[in-house]
């Protein structure tokens, strides 16, 4: 593709969502002018559009779970469309979420958004090139990119622990399936001998019903549940922390991506501990720069938990690479 001076961020996208914000620093930190046409509504979209339509040399549809936004950019735009897609919607719901059963018309009509906001696309951006084995071979056609997530710097940035007598363990997330909350909820429960030991949980989301129903039933006392945080106040708690979590569940989804929280927590000089995948390899390298614990396994999780607790030295090693 041509050289691109000026890119058009179209969409109804969030500009503050980890995704889009680092993609948008990073084209302005390369002297790239992006243009937002920015907005909820399709009319409003395209009334704002008419004002750019002949200033820029590409367009890129930032992400959001709405696939509608590649097929309208389509029909009011003749540049080359390059779709941020992030993740598949249909692999989020139906293999996922399991909001959608795998046989519906409604498993389909997902498939069929993905499928054709890649075939209008000329680009796709993928986070992972385990994202994009599985667009190949789902969705067919060759014409992916691999943008990994990363954070960003000027928030996320390391910050000095307070003196405390406790050893904080941090999670935050939107409570979904391939993070696997429940392993940390079993994994808090059998570390509670250790007094020291204190989870702060933060975030809400699809099952978070579901592991405040867990976390009673099993009876754990040291965990924190925390709500929903802006980014300024979540680095105040990675800050605070001594390990943080990255995700443990048990589905394909989780092998294939490397998600913000661990890019938020290594960029503030923090030891992280996440599920062993071929994604999370394609860019760490165990007990070097991260510590990886088998998947969906609340036992190894605690034993990966206690070693960093036991050994600082490791747990600083990992931190500072």
């Amino acid at each position: 593709m041509s050289s691109i001076n000026t890119i058009c961020y179209f969409g109804d996208f969030d500009p503050n969502y980890s995704r889009n914000r680092v993609l948008i620093k990073g084209f302005k930190e390369n002297n790239i002018e992006v243009l937002f046409v920015n907005a909820k509504s399709i009319k409003e979209l395209i009334n704002k559009h008419k004002d750019v339509e002949n200033k820029y040399d590409q367009l890129i549809v930032g992400y959001s779970d709405n696939q509608f936004m590649v097929p309208i950019a389509k029909l009011i735009s003749n540049k080359p469309i390059i779709w941020d897609a992030f993740y598949s919607l249909y692999d989020s719901w139906v293999n996922d979420k399991k909001l959608v059963s795998r046989n519906s018309f409604k498993s389909k009509y997902y498939w069929l958004l993905d499928w054709l906001s890649i075939k209008l696309a000329n680009k796709v951006l993928l986070d992972t090139n385990e994202h994009i084995k599985y667009f190949k071979t789902t969705f067919g056609g060759n014409k992916y990119i691999k943008v990994l997530v990363g954070s960003d710097e000027s928030v996320f940035l390391p910050k000095v622990k307070e003196q405390s007598n406790s050893f904080v363990i941090h999670f935050h997330g939107k409570y979904i399936p391939l993070q696997g909350i429940e392993y940390i909820i079993e994994a808090a429960k059998a570390l509670e001998e250790y007094k020291d030991i204190k989870f702060n949980l933060v975030g809400s989301g699809q099952e978070h019903d579901k592991i405040i129903k867990l976390a009673s039933k099993l009876d754990v006392n040291n965990i924190n549940f925390i709500s929903k945080q802006s980014y300024s106040d979540l680095t105040k708690y990675i800050s605070q922390s001594d390990i943080c979590l990255g995700i443990f569940g048990k589905g394909q989804k989780t092998t294939r991506v490397i998600p913000n929280k661990v890019y938020e927590a290594i960029a503030m000089q923090k030891a992280v501990i996440t599920a062993n995948t071929p994604a999370i390899n394609e860019l760490f390298k165990d007990k070097e720069n991260i510590l990886l614990c088998n998947q969906a396994d609340s036992k190894d999780l605690v034993e990966k938990i206690l070693l960093l607790r036991n050994d600082s030295k490791l747990r600083g090693d990992i931190a500072d690479n």
